[in-house]
């Protein structure tokens, strides 16, 4: 009773791997996106309860007359009550070849939920860690973005 059956299998697997062979036509390629540039950085540990902000709106750097910078963002939080905004800088393994040093804007998540929504932050602070002028640019990082903003007088890196 199988001895019937077992061609009729053999011929359907030949008709299926046949098949196979078969390439579909490729779709016309379309045009490659600039991969996203892989970070040199690592995040420093944060403390217990701190966590990125939800977005930032702006940041801007300013020359300190200390030789140092002014780093300055607007973000928002998702709700009320996270406090301690501030900023945790990456640390790197060796200077950023295009100049531009990373930041976390990070803040205090709050014990109780406060009301939803975003709500708006903003936080100031000096930044003397570099003061032999390598710094070029300084890129705030959040949960769903990030916005880099230039040293005045500094050279924008190639290619931006």
């Amino acid at each position: 009773m199988l001895k019937p059956v077992i061609p009729l299998a053999a011929v359907a697997a030949c008709l299926m791997l046949s098949a196979c062979s078969e390439k579909p036509a490729e779709p016309a390629a379309a045009p490659a996106a600039e991969a996203p540039k892989k970070s040199l950085a690592r995040q420093a540990p944060m403390y217990a309860g701190q966590e990125q902000v939800l977005s930032i709106q702006s940041g801007s750097v300013s020359a300190d007359a200390g030789g140092g910078l002014n780093l300055e963002a607007k973000a928002s939080t998702d709700g009320a009550g996270w406090t301690q905004v501030g900023f945790l800088p990456r640390v790197y393994a060796a200077t950023p070849p295009d100049g531009i040093y990373e930041v976390d804007v990070v803040a205090q998540k709050p014990g109780a939920p406060g009301a939803a929504g975003p709500t708006p932050v903003s936080v100031k602070s000096g930044w003397d860690r570099y003061k032999d002028g390598r710094v070029k640019g300084v890129k705030f990082i959040s949960k769903t973005n990030e916005v880099v903003a230039m040293v005045p007088g500094a050279a924008a890196p190639a290619g931006k």
